[in-house]
């Protein structure tokens, strides 16, 4: 088909933790609107846990940055009101949104859990007026699910993603390939997607600074010095993505973690060790409530230097058990442990692959399938009676939670590197 002819939408909700957050709440009779004052959803301040998950648009004129520690955004903003996120309540308003996007076209990708792209190609027929298309889709999520949408228009995923970017919030606007030097190409660089911040300054040094920069710079240079990762971002600084618009009702879990940050040091082995568990039940937990079993095994770590550093190990055999994933964490752990006072420890696995069917080792654990019905059974009574009504001996009595983390939803990521 010809490009030319494509009508891509991509819908972002602005501030989505945020405005979900909001919504809900002045739907349970609150007075004040979140997103009219300085606010965050983060952790808990006084143990110490988290960072800003997403902001309000009052919050930004502070300087406030997500994923900075909720620590130094309170010295920004003394006033800053932060609310617990609620992961089950965000998946919900997430679906609630795919399922009014149905409504328009059969071709909705959940790209992320705030962002979908719709398809309205050879749609003319239907929807003679695009723009008013957009905007009825943008009024109806606000009048129906009580937050606000970007929409972005354009011939392809690419430019219809940087189109949702521009002024917002509950805006429409159109990046078409004729629109890309007087919108696209003034922006600075690191607005486009795909340049990061190990990108940006080899880009800079190459007095490249706005997109249409990159867009006009020799294309056999950024080949010999980036690669292919040079030829994709001229790529994108041009317009040109050619990728489809793939049906489905979710995002493919690509990884899943947890990573906490404590209310004291831990400068001993076997405490580090218990925390390590504690995270991995809960990502065994959501790692088989997935139906996936993973390949790899990594565990994060950050002292209270705020340096942080990492260890991961690739698997013989997939595993979803708990016992195993948790073994793993600590042979890492034993392995990269600097003897520095830690502040927060991560578990990660990835590489993840169906559990339909699991391949066995004659260096597996004899007693795999006994472990794995114990899982099973725990997963069972923690989804009917709560994450604390079944615990490891080894927690009575230590302090330190049997499950720490969500064990709620899976892990949609806020942004995907697959357009």
């Amino acid at each position: 088909m010809n490009d030319s002819k494509r009508i891509i939408f991509h819908i972002d909700v602005n501030s989505a933790f945020l405005s979900w957050e909001a919504a809900y709440r002045l739907q349970q009779g609150e007075k004040i609107d979140l997103r009219e004052i300085s606010s965050v959803v983060g952790g808990n301040e006084e143990s110490r846990h988290g960072i800003v998950l997403a902001k309000s648009i009052p919050a930004k004129k502070f300087n406030i940055k997500t994923g900075e520690p909720l620590f130094t955004a309170r010295q920004k903003c003394p006033e800053l009101v932060v609310v617990p996120p609620r992961h089950n309540l965000y998946l919900h308003c997430s679906d609630s949104l795919v399922e009014i996007l149905k409504d328009y076209t059969p071709i909705v990708q959940r790209y992320s859990i705030d962002e979908c792209f719709l398809d309205f190609t050879n749609m003319e027929h239907i929807y003679s007026d695009i723009i008013k298309l957009a905007n009825d889709i943008r009024e109806r999520v606000k009048r129906e699910l009580g937050f606000t949408v970007n929409i972005g228009i354009s011939n392809n995923k690419l430019l219809a993603k940087m189109a949702s970017d521009f002024k917002k919030p509950d805006k429409v606007h159109t990046l078409f390939p004729e629109e890309i030097k007087s919108k696209m190409w003034p922006l600075p660089v690191e607005d486009l997607f795909f340049v990061g911040r190990a990108t940006l300054p080899k880009l800079n040094k190459l007095n490249i600074f706005t997109i249409g920069d990159l867009a006009n710079y020799d294309l056999n240079i950024m080949k010999s010095i980036f690669k292919s990762h040079g030829v994709m971002i001229w790529n994108y600084a041009n317009g040109i993505d050619n990728s489809e618009v793939r049906k489905s009702n979710k995002v493919e879990v690509k990884s899943i973690g947890n990573s906490t940050t404590l209310p004291f040091d831990v400068k001993d082995k076997e405490t580090a060790h218990k925390i390590l568990l504690s995270l991995a039940e809960t990502v065994g937990m959501r790692l088989r409530k997935s139906q996936n079993c993973c390949k790899l095994v990594a565990i994060y770590l950050r002292d209270a230097d705020f340096i942080s550093y990492s260890h991961q190990i690739k698997l013989y055999c997939p595993t979803d058990s708990t016992k195993i994933v948790s073994r793993i964490c600590f042979q890492l752990f034993d392995e990269c442990w600097k003897y520095r006072p830690l502040r927060s420890l991560g578990v990660s696995v990835g590489e993840l692959c169906s559990n339909d069917f699991c391949q066995s080792s004659i260096f597996d654990d004899p007693n795999l399938e006994k472990n794995r019905s114990i899982d099973k059974a725990m997963d069972s009574i923690r989804l009917k009676y709560g994450n604390n009504s079944v615990i490891r001996g080894t927690f009575l009595h230590s302090g330190i939670h049997p499950t720490t983390g969500g064990t709620e939803s899976e892990d949609y990521p806020i942004m995907s590197s697959i357009l």
